[in-house]
């Protein structure tokens, strides 16, 4: 099964292959993938998921906030706002956020997704866009936490 998103992002996939085998051996069942980014200004990383990216910001919460493309979901939340001893509190965790993860987003046609970013003016663009041998194209950026994202064709 071919996730939209590799690591850190909500995405809604239901295990439908051998699902009565994993019933009787106690796995869990229409198993989703979730996670959240904590970052350092709310406002900024969705103004990036959002005006950047093409996200639709959804309800949430000032310590919540979802942006959800197709169906791929991320809840932003501040990281100041983590217990003191939170294994991603920015005082516990000083190092770059969302090292060694790299956010994979799949889309249909990498080559406009890349010039509707591009065309924001956004800065951190980090390698442009680019065939592989593998046959896949794709381009990196970073958000404004340093959250490492690749878009790819499919």
């Amino acid at each position: 099964m071919r996730f939209a998103l590799c690591l850190a992002i909500a995405l809604l996939v239901g295990v439908n292959s051998a699902a009565g085998d994993d019933a009787k051996q106690g796995k869990p069942q229409g198993t989703t993938l979730r996670l959240e980014l904590f970052v350092s200004d709310m406002q900024q990383s969705i103004d990036f998921y959002t005006n950047v990216l093409g996200f639709e910001q959804q309800k949430g919460q000032p310590n919540c906030v979802p942006v959800r493309s197709g169906s791929v979901l991320i809840a932003l939340g501040p990281a100041a706002g983590l217990p003191p001893k939170h294994h991603f509190n920015p005082e516990v965790q000083n190092c770059r956020r969302g090292l060694g993860v790299e956010i994979v987003l799949e889309v249909d046609n990498v080559q406009a997704f890349f010039d509707e970013v591009n065309a924001t003016g956004y800065k951190r663009i980090l390698s442009p866009l680019r065939q592989h041998p593998w046959g896949l194209t794709d381009f990196r950026v970073a958000d404004p936490d340093g959250y490492y994202l690749r878009i790819t064709s499919r």
